[in-house]
């Protein structure tokens, strides 16, 4: 257990309510602040770059250029999301740990991410040095927060409809998927203090594509604002997905202009954190719509 979790369970229950501030490895990300989130894929078979960081060294460099060019975050990821080839645990920790404690060593600064559902890849990465766990399946491996709570590392509490890891969703149907993904995205939240991890480790994402159809992302992306409404911070997951290029009849390699915009959309109603796999021009459109922001205060008074 982190010293931070021994405190609180010396202290009493943590109070269930979120902080309404992002705190990961020293640094803090408040309201109407932008973290990049850069992707590091390190497998043979990702939709958008097709093995291009699966090498180590490939890995390295990508990751490198990603921090020179503004990632406040690097988030890792051992499995590909959707279907494929079967990836054993211990092949999942292969792919991540040495490349974690590489990244630690490299970038001391950095907040380093491991996207997995696996509890037992989430505690061989946080061991190596990770400060964030992503879960895009919803808690599908239930003692994945409790490795958050053991290490006191951050937690991204999902929505993904149900569906098991790896898998597409199929004629689904929501009465109402914002409703649907607020109410589940802060149970997992609450269950995850509850078990110890700090209510300023959390970050809530709608997951744009799992478990949903192009018009829940886009409905997701419209009324975006009620999930920030919800007090926890916001992860935005939507670089060159599948409902962008769907809307833009795009190819997966031609949906930047629309990944941007939805990035601006998602910022002007306050999310906080950005997963991207173009860093510098995901960059320059945050801090521009943070620009924008300032200015308008100053316009308002």
């Amino acid at each position: 257990m982190g010293a931070a979790a021994r405190e609180r369970s010396i202290g009493g229950p943590e109070p269930m309510t979120p902080s309404g501030v992002l705190r990961l490895r020293g640094r803090t990300f408040g309201p109407g602040s932008h973290a990049v989130m850069a992707v590091i894929n390190r497998t043979p078979d990702s939709f958008y770059d097709r093995g291009a960081t699966f090498a180590f060294d490939a890995a390295v460099r990508a990751a490198d250029t990603a921090v020179a060019r503004g990632a406040d975050i690097i988030d890792v990821g051992g499995v590909k999301a959707g279907y494929g080839e079967d990836v054993p645990v211990e092949e999942e920790i292969r792919r991540t740990v040495p490349f974690v404690t590489e990244l630690r060593r490299r970038h001391p600064g950095v907040v380093i991410s491991v996207d997995t559902w696996r509890a037992a890849v989430g505690r061989a990465c946080a061991a190596a040095g990770a400060d964030l766990v992503n879960d895009t399946w919803a808690g599908a491996d239930p003692d994945l927060a409790r490795v958050a709570a053991e290490f006191d590392v951050g937690l991204v509490c999902s929505h993904s409809g149900g569906l098991a890891p790896r898998t597409d969703p199929h004629r689904v149907a929501y009465a109402d998927v914002v409703a649907d993904v607020r109410d589940t995205v802060v149970a997992l939240a609450e269950r995850a203090v509850s078990f110890g991890v700090g209510p300023d480790r959390i970050l809530i994402d709608p997951t744009h594509d799992f478990g949903k159809n192009t018009y829940h992302s886009l409905l997701l992306t419209r009324r975006l604002h009620e999930l920030v409404g919800t007090g926890w911070p916001v992860l935005v997951a939507v670089s060159n997905k599948d409902f962008i290029g769907e809307t833009l009849d795009a190819a997966v390699t031609d949906r930047l202009a629309g990944t941007l915009a939805v990035l601006a959309v998602s910022a002007w109603q306050g999310a906080r954190v950005f997963r991207v796999h173009d860093t510098a021009a995901a960059r320059r459109a945050l801090d521009a719509v943070a620009a924008m922001e300032r200015q308008g205060r100053g316009a308002d008074r």
